[in-house]
């Protein structure tokens, strides 16, 4: 079983920043990851790989976050997004992010835990 398929399991990583070109100048010479640009709606998303593998992404900050600075952060797999964000609220926590499909890929949301700290949690479309 992968880590896409793995309830509970960390399973991608990606950054928001202001400079995706130098971000990614950066960390491939810091890590020796490989890129490769993908296309989608409204703008370019970068998928980093290491050995061949995606392992995370690199893309701009998006709209609705402006202002915010540059982070990198986690998606844990779910079996179902949607039952996911109404546990995160029964348990003290508020969606960030509703739950929203990512076209080709699955489904997603923003949780920020009752300290506040933000996570995504997805379910990837089956293949």
């Amino acid at each position: 079983m992968d880590e896409q398929s793995k309830h509970g399991a960390f399973s991608w990583c990606e950054l928001m920043t202001t400079d995706v070109a130098a971000a990614t100048a950066f960390y491939t010479k810091l890590f020796g990851w490989d890129t490769e640009d993908m296309s989608m709606p409204g703008m370019t998303y970068t998928v980093v790989k290491a050995g061949g593998e995606g392992i995370g992404g690199i893309m701009p900050i998006p709209q609705e976050a402006k202002g915010m600075p540059p982070i990198w952060g986690v998606y844990v797999t779910v079996d179902d997004v949607d039952k996911t964000a109404k546990n995160a609220v029964e348990l003290g926590a508020k969606i960030y992010m509703q739950p929203q499909d990512i076209p080709n890929v699955g489904r997603f949301c923003v949780i920020q835990d009752p300290q506040g700290a933000m996570i995504n949690v997805i379910t990837y479309k089956k293949m």
